[in-house]
Order: C-alpha cells, then sequence, then structure tokens
C-alpha cells in the first residue's frame, strides 16, 4: 500500500511545477527515498517527543515563511493533530499552491489490519471540511487500494469507497482585485461617448 501511495503522490507533484515542496510522513520510514524534483522539504514526527524530524527538526509553526510552498502532501495525519497542521499548511502554501492528503478509510474493509493497532484516523469528511475551513478549496477525493472482488464483477466505482486509502486534493484560490470604475449603461440607439 505504502508503494502505491508514493507512485501515486509523485505523478501528482509531477504534473504540477512543484517547487519548492513540503513532504510530511508519518515515520521516517514513510518518506520517500528518491524525492521530487527541486527544492523540497521531508518530515515526520519526532519519535520520543513533540514536533518533527526528518531534514530539519522543529515543531508547530514551521520554520517556513507564508506562501513559500507550492505543493505539500501530507501522509496520515493524526485526528488530534489535523486542524493544527492545516492551518499551518494553508498559511505556507502559495497561491495556487496544492495540498495532497491521505488518511486511511475508515470505511474500508481493510480497517481490520490496523484497528488492533490502535490508530484513530480522521475521517475524510471531517478532514475536507478542516481543509475548506481553512480556506482551500477541496477539488478531489480519490480511493487507492484493491477492491474486494478482484474477478472484476464489483469494480465499478459504487466500490470504489471501500478501498484502503482516501486521497484528499486541494487548491489554494485567491481572488484577484479588479479596479471598479462607473459602469455606464449601453444605449444602442445612440452611438457610445469615449
Amino acid at each position: 500500500m505504502r508503494e502505491l501511495e508514493h507512485r501515486t503522490l509523485l505523478e501528482q507533484l509531477r504534473a504540477v511545477p512543484a517547487q519548492p515542496w513540503l513532504w510530511m510522513g508519518p515515520a521516517a520510514s514513510w518518506l520517500p527515498v528518491s524525492p521530487p524534483q527541486g527544492r523540497g522539504i521531508r518530515l515526520h514526527p519526532h519519535v520520543t517527543g513533540p514536533g518533527y524530524d526528518g531534514d530539519l527538526r522543529c515543531s508547530l509553526p514551521l520554520p517556513l515563511p507564508a506562501e513559500s510552498v507550492n505543493a505539500i502532501v501530507l501522509q496520515h495525519v493524526a485526528a488530534e493533530q489535523a486542524a493544527d497542521l492545516l492551518a499551518e499548511c494553508a498559511r505556507i502554501l502559495m497561491p495556487g499552491g496544492r495540498l495532497w492528503m491521505t488518511l486511511l478509510n475508515r470505511c474500508s474493509p481493510y480497517r481490520t489490519h490496523w484497528q488492533w493497532q490502535g490508530a484513530r484516523p480522521p475521517s475524510a469528511g471531517h478532514c475536507r471540511m478542516l481543509i475548506q475551513r481553512q480556506g482551500l478549496r477541496c477539488t478531489s477525493l480519490r480511493h487507492l487500494g484493491p477492491l474486494l472482488d478482484s474477478s472484476g464483477a464489483g469494480a465499478g466505482t459504487s466500490l470504489a469507497a471501500l478501498r484502503a486509502i482516501c486521497v484528499l486534493s486541494g487548491e489554494k484560490r485567491t481572488t484577484t482585485l479588479t479596479a471598479i470604475g462607473q459602469l455606464r449603461t449601453a444605449d444602442w440607439r445612440r452611438p457610445l461617448a469615449t
């Protein structure tokens, strides 16, 4: 599953001019061995205490200027950290920048593989609401992983929501400032004076 997730996320990053980027994984082993092109930072939660480790050691707020990152990947964020981390990501994301967030699908039958380990992932609906609350536009929700029926009989979109991983995509949109002048109504019976 990790390899499928990495392959999908790297494809998404290649489609966007992602310089610079931020990749946050749940552990050091989840960070991509061959990072995406361009400048970027790979982080994971610190093993023994609060904060993050990886290419640099830090905590929230991240030591990055506002609107300085063009692409962000968040893999399997803990439910209790999701709101604060998404707020920080919205701060550092450039206008037009993209965010991808992966999480375990709580509706998938594959949850039996990770529930016994005590994992409590946030729901896709809750994460979508958090993304939108930060002013980001949630552009898509995809599901990754195998389907229950490998014969292809149920391989339609109706069962896609039962896959093991959800991938949320978001984009930071801003409104452009335009000069508004005095509006004139057009009268087609006589020529307009300029």
